[in-house]
C-alpha cells in the first residue's frame, strides 16, 4: 500500500502551493477498510438511506429485524416516540446499536484498505460507481462542486451523529466525467471478480459490490488525480457534515497530522452518464388567500393553461399542475422565455426556478422554499399519485410536477458556482447504507 501512502503525502505536501495559486488542484481518492456485513445477512443489514423516510416510516421498515442499520442511522425508533431525534440520547443510541451491530450482524472491518464496486439495477438500468474515501479538503476547496445549500439544522444532526458514533454511516453520491481507462477496470473487475454482495432489495433494486483487486489502486488514484471537477450528485449533507466533524476532530487532537481517516469521507462515484434523476415535485397547502378561479386567472398571466389528462410535463419550460380533481398544463409564456434569456445565471433558466419567479413567489406567496411552511417537496419517486391523493385529501391545495433537470444541468450549475433551488434533483436509484461504512 505504499503508492497509496506516497500519492497522499504528495498531495497534502503540495496543497500550501495549491493555497498559493502555483499549482492545479486535483481530486484524491483512496481506498479503505470498510466496517461491513458478513455475506449471508448484508441484505437484512442494508437500509434506506436515513433521509428518505420519516421516523414513522423508518420505525416500520426497521419492523422486527434486529441487524436493520436503520437502527444506527435513525436511532431514535428505538426510543419512545416523544424523544427529541437530534437528542443526545439518540447519538449514545446510535453508537450503542453500532456496537451491538458487530457482535450480532455480524460485521467486520476488512484487512486492508481496497476501492470496491457498487452496481445498482433498476428496471433493467445499471450504473456502476466506486466506493471510495475522499478528501475532505478537496470538499472545502472546491474540487468536488455542490449544487445545493444545506440546512444548519441537518448539518447538526449528522455531525452529532458522526462524531458520537465515530462512523461516517452515510454514504455521500458523487459523479464525474467520465474516463475511458476508470471504465476499463470496473469493466474487468465485474467480469473477473465475484460479488461480495449480490442482492435484490424488497423495492426491487438489485445490489451489487465487488472488492477491487489491488493492482489497479495506483491506476485509479493516477487516473482521479487528473481530474479538477467532481460533483456531488446526492448526500450534500452528509458531505458537509463531514467536513464539520473533521473540524471538530481536529480541534480535539493536538497531534493532529492531516493524515487521520477523519479527513476523509466515504462516497461512491458514478460516471454522470449512467445517472437517472427524476423531478422533484411540489405540494403547497393553501392558495394565499384565493378562490380557485381567481388563482388560475392570476397563473394565466405567466403561463398558457390548459386542462390536460398529462400528469407529467414532457419538456423543459413546462409543468402540470394538479388543482381541485383536475390536472392542468402549463406552458412558460414567450414574455416569461424572453425575460430569463437575458438573465446570464444558469440556475435562472431551470424549471425550478422559472416556479418560483413567476408562480411560488408572486401568486402564492412563497418567497423561499427552503424556509417556508407552506410548500413540500414530493421526490418524483412517488409518483403523481402521491400528488393527487394530497390534494384530494385536503392536506394540500395545489400540486406542480415538473421536468427533470439533465446531469448537464448540475454540472454546468456547479461548475459556475451557482446552487439550484431546494429539492430540485431526486436520484434513483439510492444507494443502501451498512454495506460500506467509514470509521474515523
Amino acid at each position: 500500500m505504499d503508492c497509496c501512502h506516497n500519492f497522499v503525502d504528495f498531495t497534502l505536501h503540495n496543497y500550501k502551493d495549491y493555497l498559493n495559486g502555483k499549482v492545479s488542484f486535483m481530486a484524491v481518492i483512496r481506498p479503505f477498510k470498510a466496517l461491513r456485513p458478513k455475506k449471508e445477512n448484508a441484505h437484512l443489514v442494508a437500509s434506506v438511506p436515513y433521509d428518505v423516510v420519516s421516523r414513522a416510516e423508518a420505525k416500520q421498515l426497521a419492523g422486527n429485524d434486529k441487524l436493520s442499520f436503520l437502527h444506527i442511522t435513525r436511532a431514535e425508533i428505538d426510543l419512545p416516540d416523544e424523544q427529541d431525534p437530534y437528542s443526545k440520547e439518540v447519538y449514545i443510541k446510535a453508537k450503542g446499536n453500532l456496537n451491538n451491530l458487530k457482535n450480532t450482524a455480524p460485521l467486520i472491518i476488512d484487512d486492508y484498505p481496497h476501492f470496491y464496486l457498487y452496481r445498482l439495477i433498476m428496471d433493467e438500468r445499471a450504473q456502476v460507481g466506486i466506493a471510495a474515501t475522499f478528501a475532505i479538503d478537496d470538499y472545502d476547496n472546491n474540487v468536488i462542486l455542490k449544487h445545493e445549500k444545506t440546512r444548519k439544522v441537518k448539518e447538526d444532526d449528522r455531525t452529532n451523529h458522526i462524531i458520537t458514533t465515530e462512523a461516517q454511516t452515510g454514504v455521500v453520491f458523487l459523479t464525474y466525467r467520465s474516463v475511458d481507462e476508470i471504465n476499463n477496470v470496473v469493466s474487468r473487475t465485474i467480469a473477473e471478480m465475484e460479488p461480495l454482495y449480490d442482492f435484490t432489495a424488497h423495492d426491487g433494486i438489485q445490489h451489487t459490490v465487488w472488492i477491487m483487486p489491488d493492482d489497479y489502486n495506483e491506476l485509479l488514484m493516477d487516473e482521479f488525480a487528473k481530474i479538477d471537477k467532481l460533483y456531488v450528485a446526492d448526500g450534500h449533507h452528509r458531505a458537509k457534515s463531514a467536513s464539520r466533524a473533521r473540524e471538530e476532530k481536529r480541534k480535539a487532537n493536538p497531534n493532529h497530522t492531516g493524515k487521520e481517516e477523519y479527513n476523509y469521507f466515504i462516497a461512491v462515484i458514478f460516471p454522470g452518464e449512467q445517472l437517472h434523476i427524476m423531478p422533484y415535485n411540489r405540494i403547497v397547502f393553501d392558495l394565499n388567500g384565493t378562490h380557485n378561479e381567481e388563482f388560475l386567472n392570476k397563473v394565466s398571466e405567466k403561463f398558457e393553461v390548459q386542462k390536460s389528462d398529462q400528469k407529467e410535463p414532457k419538456e423543459k419550460n413546462t409543468f402540470c399542475m394538479y388543482l381541485d380533481g383536475k390536472w392542468y398544463h402549463l406552458k412558460a409564456r414567450d414574455s416569461v422565455l424572453a425575460s430569463i434569456s437575458l438573465i446570464e445565471s444558469v440556475g435562472a433558466k431551470l424549471d425550478s426556478s422559472i416556479l418560483q419567479h413567476f408562480l411560488l413567489n408572486p401568486v402564492l406567496g412563497i418567497e423561499d422554499q427552503r424556509t417556508s411552511n407552506r410548500i413540500d417537496f414530493i421526490g418524483g419517486i412517488r409518483g403523481t399519485k402521491e400528488l393527487e391523493k394530497l390534494v384530494d385529501s385536503g392536506k394540500a391545495a395545489v400540486a406542480f410536477s415538473l421536468f427533470p433537470v439533465s446531469i448537464d444541468d448540475l454540472m454546468n450549475i456547479s461548475d459556475a458556482g451557482e446552487v439550484m433551488p431546494p429539492k430540485s434533483t431526486w436520484f434513483e436509484p439510492k444507494l443502501r447504507d451498512g454495506l460500506l461504512t467509514h470509521m474515523i
